[in-house]
């Protein structure tokens, strides 16, 4: 039986929406008998856990290194420290290293890969290499372009893309050029560029399973509202939180109507903010039939967040590469980016630049954003009509194609 080692990058949810979508189409293309095993930590190693309740001998807990969370996202001072130092239960970066290539080595030797994908786990692929076993890297980010004040980073990134080239090959999550979101991102180097497949997006191909309307369904229909998404771990959406938080302070956002996903399952977030200033619950503010202001929801299920992207005016989201394909090229809506770090301003500068959304740095930028977009639609709309024509959402099917046919080429 052949065996497949899927190794998931921890940081984010990125990294595991696209694992879980490129495994489901395997089986799809590969006709030999095959098992898989997958390796993370933290949140991932949990999910993965309730996923697959009953592969748990095959889901492997490994301690891929990851930056230290700070206020709004990664820190980069606490991370620096970490190299050397420990820092917030973290050991420092070097043991950490140290430590997990040795587990993962270890997995390589007792299950004999034949095959490894590996989504941001860069570790991996020099384990791969140096056993002749056929790796995977599926990737949005090479040698992202830094602003100054990042500018002392660059070692670090070009040590992270000297292992990233060790892959057998390289598979980026986005469209071939000129439609490649991630542009910014990848300024890939000459000796890798044989290596490079553009595979297209990971978007969801399931056809969603219609059940009965929901009452926040029913509670926004017919109304104009801007759909605002908090995403990421826990550093990353908390520092998302607070910025849209500032924004809805601002009197220009009296009477603009958005609908916040958390994108956390807590019932407790639920509830619906009045225009007179009450908080309700999803079902009192639907029999009331109450002029809401704001929706918060913890947890959106697929069908609710399928109407509600069909229904926005725009969306708002932080510039997570996931996350902008599915609206700007699954759904042809203009977004406002309000970037954490450096990878999420490339993307939605490229998106700027392509008349596809609009950049927000700083609070204000964001209402005006907003009456930017309104003010005009028509162009954002021909310009995202074109995006979604070269839109290529089936990243996970053409990866899968590529996973058979490396497992042929080594035979």
């Amino acid at each position: 039986m052949l065996k497949i080692g899927e190794f998931i990058y921890p940081w984010g949810s990125g990294h595991y929406s696209r694992m879980m979508r490129l495994n489901e189409s395997l089986s799809d293309h590969i006709k030999d008998k095959f098992e898989v095993h997958f390796s993370s930590k933290d949140h991932v190693y949990e999910k993965l856990l309730k996923k697959f309740p009953d592969q748990k001998e095959k889901i492997h807990e490994i301690l891929m290194p990851t930056p230290i969370d700070g206020k709004f996202g990664p820190s980069v001072s606490k991370s620096l420290m970490n190299i050397l130092l420990p820092v917030s239960n973290n050991r420092p970066l070097i043991k950490q290293i140290v430590s997990y290539l040795r587990d993962e080595r270890k997995l390589y030797d007792n299950e004999k890969f034949d095959l490894v994908i590996n989504d941001g786990d860069m570790g991996s692929n020099i384990l791969a290499r140096n056993r002749n076993v056929p790796s995977l890297f599926i990737t949005n980010q090479f040698r992202p372009k830094l602003y100054n004040s990042r500018s002392y980073l660059y070692p670090s990134l070009i040590f992270v893309a000297k292992q990233i080239a060790k892959a057998s090959k390289i598979l980026v999550a986005d469209s071939p050029p000129p439609y490649t979101m991630c542009e910014y991102n990848l300024n890939f180097t000459n000796e890798v560029k044989e290596k490079i497949i553009y595979v297209g997006h990971f978007t969801n191909s399931k056809p969603i399973k219609r059940e009965k309307e929901s009452e926040l369904e029913k509670l926004v229909k017919n109304n104009e509202f801007g759909y605002w998404m908090r995403t990421g771990n826990k550093s990353t959406n908390d520092g998302t939180g607070q910025r849209y938080e500032e924004v809805f302070h601002q009197q220009e956002m009296n009477n603009e109507r958005r609908i916040v996903s958390h994108a956390r399952n807590d019932p407790s977030i639920d509830s619906v903010l009045g225009k007179d200033g009450r908080k309700y619950s999803l079902s009192e503010a639907f029999e009331k039939k109450i002029d809401w202001i704001q929706i918060d929801v913890g947890y959106l299920s697929e069908q609710e967040k399928d109407g509600i992207l069909d229904l926005c005016k725009y969306a708002v989201v932080n510039g997570s590469h996931t996350v902008m394909g599915e609206i700007m090229g699954g759904k042809s809506k203009p977004i406002i980016g309000i970037p954490i770090y450096d990878e999420h301003t490339n993307n939605i500068k490229w998106a700027e630049e392509k008349n596809l959304g609009v950049l927000a740095i700083k609070t204000s930028q964001v209402t005006h954003g907003i009456s930017r977009i309104k003010e005009n639609y028509d162009e954002f709309e021909d310009s995202l009509n074109e995006f979604s024509r070269n839109f290529i959402p089936n990243g996970a099917e053409n990866s899968a194609k590529i996973a058979a046919s490396s497992i042929q080429e080594k035979k």
